[in-house]
This record gives C-alpha cells, structure tokens and sequence, in this order.
C-alpha cells in the first residue's frame, strides 16, 4: 500500500472538512491536531480550499493533509501545488484517475458498486473510498462487495459518527474511516476551535476504546505466585489459573513467577486498535514505545508492547481487544 495512505490507516480517521475562509484553516489544523488527529482532506467545494491546504501543510508539515471533492485535473494540480498529500473524489473518473497516477499522487475515488471496484482494479489501485457509506448500504454492503475481490480495501465515508466508526472499523478491509461530525461547518465557521479539538478528542478514545485489562504483580517464585493469585481467588471469587510464566485470578490480576518489567509488576491497557494506539502515542503524545517488547501472533500482528516508563512503579503494556 502507498505511504501516504499507511499513514491514514494508522490514523484511523480522516476529518473531511468545508472551509469557507482561508484565515480559518491554520486555527482548525491546531484543533485537529491537538484533539489527536494530524489529518484532515479539505474539500474543494470553495474556493478557500487550495489557499487552506497550503496554509495547512505549511504550517504542519507532518499533517496528513489532503484534497476532497477533486473533480478534474485542474483541481488536482491545485491541490497538490498547494501540498496535499492525497486525493480523493466523489465517484470514479478514469480520465481524473489516470492523471493522479502520472503525478503519482495517491488517488481514492468513490465507490459504491462492483463495476466501479473492477474499474479501480483495471487502474491498479488498491484502496477506493466508499460513499456515501450509510446511503449505500452500509458495513454489510462493503462486506458483501469485498468477498470477490481479495485484495481491495476501502475507505467510508457519509454517514460514519461515533456510534457506527468501530462497527466500520472492525473489519480489516476498511483502512479508515472519512467523517465531519468532528467539525461540522457551523463550529467551523463560528470559530469554536475549543469545542473541534474536544470533538476530535472524543473521536480518537472512542476509536481506541482505552480500558484497564488486568494488573500484573511480580512475584519471586511460583509458590508465591499461586498463594497470592489463590487468595484473590478465595476473597474476590477470582479463580486461578496457572500458565508457563504466570498465574491468572480471574482476568484482573496477573501474577508472574520471577520478577519482570516494573518495578512492583504491570498495569494492562486494552485497546480496539493496537496499530493505531501505538501510533497515537507515539506521534501524537510523544510517548516512547519499548519495540523489542513487542508480541505478534502467527500472521505478524501486534498484540502486545510495552511504553518504555513507569507509573508509581508499574510497567505498562498495551494489549489488543
């Protein structure tokens, strides 16, 4: 897949913004970003569009920042004269899609049948936007379209908010996700950039779904481990269960065999996406993530990795849902 469109799916979300006014577009990239989501495809449906996307990537040059609503090759050498970074279009046009291939700018043209996906393919791409999402049937429809054709992965967008994201989200055909209900056009205009970067906020944890899974606690000997694991067991009605390195009470308290990371043991953080959280953290917040801690499973896939500090002690470690 393309470089710039791995970047989306680290991210996630793609806020698709309407700027009325260039000036606003330096305020709202602040927002953006500071809420948790460095991306942002402005639409060309005004002529503010080009001036705000250059206003964007200027000011934030690490910002995923790309042109919506790209019509015709015109607009597309605007957008990209003013740095975006990708485009995207309503519907599928050849002539429009050929042209960004020759520039070599990532193209995800919309979609919402199996004609327009073969018409992708015979171009070569490899991911298209689906829209409008809900209008067009929905997660269901992508899961049926998606059957026949293996290596294609989509894009959503119309109707994605916070309730329906993960549901989109959860199936891995879909690399992200386009939505405006973390800045809708009237707090755009009315310049309430406090209420975006809360909204914005709002989309990331509900896309991560942060939540304690278990605390570990380092034991030095397994006959320790299995006393203190067996006496949650009896108080708290957390049965134990002894594994190579550890033994379980219940699912909430972890207790290893010999000492491991942390000073006093671990605190778990589950997470819906692991990819995108560690990509969260890491880019977003600046946390250090300790990589040679990292576990996949038999296809490559991280399941667990530990941040490199400590809290009051504890190691912590990221595990996916």
């Amino acid at each position: 897949m393309d470089a710039v469109l791995e970047q989306i799916s680290k991210i996630g979300i793609v806020p698709v913004v309407k700027i009325d006014r260039e000036e606003d577009a330096l305020p709202l990239a602040k927002a953006l970003c500071a809420g948790g989501l460095p991306c942002a495809e402005v639409t060309f449906r005004t002529s503010a569009a080009a001036g705000a996307i250059k206003i964007m990537t200027e000011n934030f040059p690490d910002m995923c920042v790309g042109a919506g609503t790209v019509l015709n090759a015109e607009q597309v050498d605007a957008a990209v004269e003013a740095g975006a970074k990708f485009i995207v279009s309503p519907g599928l046009n050849p002539k429009t899609v050929k042209y960004c291939i020759e520039k070599g700018v990532p193209v995800t043209p919309g979609t919402s049948s199996p004609s327009d996906i073969e018409q992708a393919i015979e171009l070569g791409l490899e991911v298209v936007k689906f829209f409008p999402a809900e209008q067009s049937g929905g997660l269901a429809k992508i899961k049926a379209m998606a059957a026949p054709y293996v290596n294609m992965k989509f894009m959503p967008t119309g109707g994605v908010n916070a309730k329906n994201l993960t549901s989109y989200l959860d199936f891995p055909k879909i690399i992200a996700c386009g939505g405006s209900w973390m800045v809708p056009g009237d707090l755009i205009n009315a310049g309430e950039w406090d209420k975006i970067e809360q909204l914005t906020r709002e989309a990331v944890q509900t896309m991560l779904g942060f939540e304690l899974a278990h605390v570990g606690i380092n034991g030095t000997s397994e006959e320790e481990a299995v006393k203190i694991a067996n006496r949650f067991g009896f108080i708290f009605g957390m049965p134990a269960k002894v594994g190579n390195s550890s033994v379980f009470a219940g699912s909430a308290v972890e207790v290893y065999k010999t000492p491991y990371l942390g000073e006093h043991g671990h605190i778990a953080v589950k997470t819906n996406y692991i990819d995108r959280a560690v990509n969260y953290l890491s880019t977003v917040l600046g946390v250090e993530i300790a990589e040679d801690t990292a576990k996949r499973d038999a296809k490559g896939n991280l399941k667990a990795v530990y941040l490199k500090e400590e809290f009051g002690g504890f190691a912590v470690h990221l595990v996916q849902k």
